[in-house]
């Protein structure tokens, strides 16, 4: 199955570390020729720069959603990949799009099997250079705000990468369909 589209999108994946929100969004990223924008990269990269005084904060997700705009006007397609816990930043990347004439896709991933999903961040490796990743009690403990509109989840417990990416591919192919 292959996605096409009249338009460009800001395709946004939200979701706990470990849920396999990466995996899913460079995928989606390869196969639709699109920008990816992932957070944990730039948020890394500023840190490295050395030139901030303190924490990250939101920079990460301002320097993603200038970047995205700036791509989305060109008629670039982008992929962004963040936890995006609060309502504050889905709101956010939504109104990225504002102007652009692009279209806003909405992704959650989640793990419903707990014990599948802590087994996932505890096992996992930096892709990163200097990425700390976080721990099942900081995941786990992490506030996550619930969703007030319709979005496309996928869940990934009980599925393979290639089954989930497909079952994802088949949702946003619907709704591009509903929509046009």
């Amino acid at each position: 199955m292959t996605l096409e589209s009249d338009f460009a999108a800001l395709i946004i994946f939200v979701g706990l570390p470990g849920t396999g929100k990466t995996t899913l969004a460079r995928l989606l990223a390869k196969e639709l020729a699109a920008t990816y924008l992932r957070i944990d990269t730039i948020e890394q990269a500023l840190r490295n720069s050395g030139r901030l005084a303190g924490p990250v904060e939101d920079a990460g997700y301002r320097v993603a959603y200038t970047v995205a705009a700036d791509n989305l006007r060109l008629g670039r397609s982008v992929v962004a990949d963040s936890v995006n816990p609060l309502q504050i930043t889905r709101d956010a990347w939504r109104a990225v799009v504002d102007g652009t004439g692009a279209k806003a896709i909405e992704i959650e991933v989640v793990c419903s099997d707990t014990a599948e999903h802590r087994q996932r961040v505890e096992s996992r490796r930096p892709d990163i250079p200097g990425l700390s990743l976080p721990t099942w009690l900081e995941v786990s403990s992490r506030e996550y705000q619930p969703w007030d509109r319709p979005h496309i989840v996928v869940d990934t417990a009980h599925a393979s990468v290639d089954e989930a990416f497909y079952t994802l591919k088949s949702k946003i192919s619907q709704l591009i369909h509903e929509t046009i």
